[in-house]
């Protein structure tokens, strides 16, 4: 791996994007996270202050650790800090037309005609955002789980454009610096993970909205029969209703599968903005959770 692979930028700072910032600078990456403005940025900032914060608390971080990693770390909405990263991956919200439009930028913005432009789509077919630029071979897919500190996997997903070296590269970097797990996957909505687990959601949504079972009853059974460490409608809640809808309408659109297809209770619950854990409400109540995170707790 290019040792100047280690100055990188991520584009976005919500639920993913934090996460995929604090584990590039756990892992002696100079980061540079930017976000739509100077709010969202103050916001994306305490966001990793407190996980790293927590992480230390919690003994997984030693506080030399903790401060070097807070050290790498820089916020800001000014793309032009770009210019100089040699990897970036892009986290903004699952919406095709927001990702194309974000890599045209990043295309006119990041200096180096090596450095890898990366996306943490969880559905959108790299090819598609690929194509928004100038250097479809320098476009992979590195697709994150959540809680990033925590989960392990990365699904790499380069596109038929993507070139053997920038596939090696990203595979090293996921790997060997972040010491995540790659599995990869050909570039098809959905790809591997949420090709198997977007139906199995909207399937126990289905169950919920004709009234077969409650949402507490549809939950335990899986975790209590199955020895799932989650119910599917809690799974859904934690990922937010927004984006499982987002993965379903994108793998729907490539497919045309009935079992892609968004209930309408998914989509009403999105409409009125219950969209799970982050806004307090979703199959489940997190009301509680939500203002306790407010003060800083976890």
């Amino acid at each position: 791996m290019r040792e100047e692979q280690r100055n990188l930028g991520v584009l976005g700072c919500g639920l993913m994007g934090s996460g995929i910032a604090e584990v590039c600078a756990r892992s002696s990456c100079e980061v540079v996270v930017v976000e739509a403005d100077a709010t969202a940025a103050s916001r994306g900032r305490d966001k990793v202050m407190r996980s790293l914060e927590s992480a230390a608390a919690r003994g997984k971080l030693s506080d030399a650790d903790h401060e070097a990693a807070v050290g790498r770390l820089d916020f800001t909405h000014d793309w032009d800090a770009f210019a100089d990263r040699s990897l970036v991956i892009e986290a903004i919200a699952e919406d095709p037309a927001a990702k194309v439009e974000a890599f045209q930028r990043l295309d006119a913005t990041v200096a180096d005609p090596l450095a890898i432009l990366a996306s943490n789509t969880s559905s959108i077919p790299i090819m598609k955002l690929a194509t928004a630029t100038s250097r479809p071979e320098q476009v992979v897919g590195l697709h994150f789980f959540n809680p990033v500190p925590v989960l392990p996997l990365v699904e790499l997903v380069p596109s038929l454009m993507t070139s053997a070296e920038v596939e090696q590269r990203a595979t090293e970097f996921a790997s060997a610096t972040l010491g995540k797990h790659v599995v990869r996957s050909q570039d098809r909505a959905g790809f591997i993970v949420n090709a198997l687990l977007i139906p199995y959601l909207l399937s126990a949504i289905r169950m919920l909205e004709s009234g077969f079972a409650t949402a507490a009853d549809i939950d335990t059974g899986m975790v209590q029969g199955c020895a799932h460490p989650m119910g599917p409608l809690a799974l859904a809640d934690l990922i937010g209703l927004d984006t499982t809808m987002a993965v379903a309408q994108s793998m729907y659109a490539e497919f045309k599968e009935p079992l892609y297809a968004s209930p309408p209770l998914l989509s009403r619950m999105v409409e009125a903005g219950l969209l799970g854990r982050k806004t307090g409400r979703g199959f489940h109540d997190y009301s509680g959770r939500v203002g306790a995170e407010a003060k800083g707790g976890r």
